[in-house]
């Protein structure tokens, strides 16, 4: 079942093509993980975290597995 990321959406409607350039990809392949098509690299959900200043978090990006990829920020959930 894909699920449909509404704030990375919401995010790419006011993001500049700079921001969306320093996540390390294209505005295309953050629509197709906003889409739940594809699934956001820890990386990636790391980039979009600092971009977005925190609108967009890891946990949301990568629900499924974050607490293994980053073990500290379940201490602090």
């Amino acid at each position: 079942m894909r699920t449909k990321h509404t704030q990375l959406l919401e995010w790419l409607k006011s993001a500049s093509d700079d921001a969306v350039e320093r996540t390390g990809t294209s505005r295309g392949y953050l629509k197709q993980i906003a889409y739940g098509n594809k699934q956001a690299s820890a990386a990636l959900a790391v980039s979009l975290e600092r971009e977005s200043a925190g609108t967009l978090n890891r946990r949301s990006l990568r629900p499924a597995d974050w607490n293994l990829i980053w073990p500290e920020l379940a201490s602090a959930a």
